[in-house]
């Protein structure tokens, strides 16, 4: 077995990410790719906790835009992720891998409770644990959910899995003079106004000393070369 770079981490999603090349809900080809992702992974004796928006359902800021209520507009983005969480899950068990789900809000009997002392106590007898539910607050958004779960299991990472390669100076869909970081400051992330993740999440990165790699979920075989310390992406610390 080949020494990995990072033995635990923190796999950030989109739910935007599930769609594939549809415009809305959840594509079963892309689902099957990640499942594979995160098999390779586990292969390597890798323990891996996922978090997963639901932007693909339903985004309780938009929803407030639309005039929803913003708290209960929260709640159903959290409830999306429930449900992405729940197609990850069952994805992951047909390649033979056990699977932990664990929510921020209580959804008996789909998803326990998350506790820490469970999640890495499933970690450690070879479990993929998928933590749904966000924090279980409003106002609070799946990126800093991934954190918080990140610092709480002690990960060596956050891995945030998008469809770009990496912090671009710009968006990079939009500007094609954009240039790519190999790696880049806290710092530098709050001067630049750079979209990595929400500033909470960032804060609470540099606070705990938790880098991001930013990276291409959507090429294969991304993932494992990532892990096994392959240059991929950029490095936020």
């Amino acid at each position: 077995m080949n020494e990995m770079k990072y033995n635990r981490i923190l796999l950030k999603l989109s739910g935007e990410a599930l769609m594939g090349e549809q415009q809305h809900g959840i594509d079963p080809l892309r689902l099957a790719e990640y499942a594979e992702e995160v098999n390779q992974a586990v292969s390597k004796g890798v323990q891996v906790v996922i978090v997963v928006g639901g932007g693909n359902i339903f985004r309780g800021l938009q929803g407030a835009a639309k005039g929803f209520d913003r708290v209960q507009g929260d709640y159903m983005g959290m409830l999306a992720t429930v449900i992405n969480s729940m197609a990850l899950q069952g994805e992951i068990e047909k390649k033979g891998i056990k699977v932990k789900l664990l929510s921020g809000i209580v959804i008996d009997p789909i998803a326990e409770s998350m506790s820490r002392h469970k999640a890495v106590e499933y970690l450690e007898a070879g479990n993929v644990v998928i933590i749904a539910g966000g924090t279980g607050n409003p106002f609070f958004t799946t990126d800093t959910a991934a954190v918080l779960r990140a610092v709480e299991i002690k990960a060596d990472a956050v891995l945030k899995g998008t469809r770009v390669d990496g912090v671009y100076s710009a968006d990079p869909e939009k500007d094609t003079t954009a240039t790519r970081f190999k790696d880049i400051s806290f710092d530098e992330v709050y001067e630049n106004g750079l979209n990595v993740m929400d500033m909470t999440a960032i804060t609470m990165c540099k606070e705990n000393n938790l880098p991001i790699i930013v990276f291409n979920m959507n090429i294969k075989g991304n993932l494992i070369r990532l892990l096994e310390g392959e240059e991929i992406g950029t490095v936020v610390s």
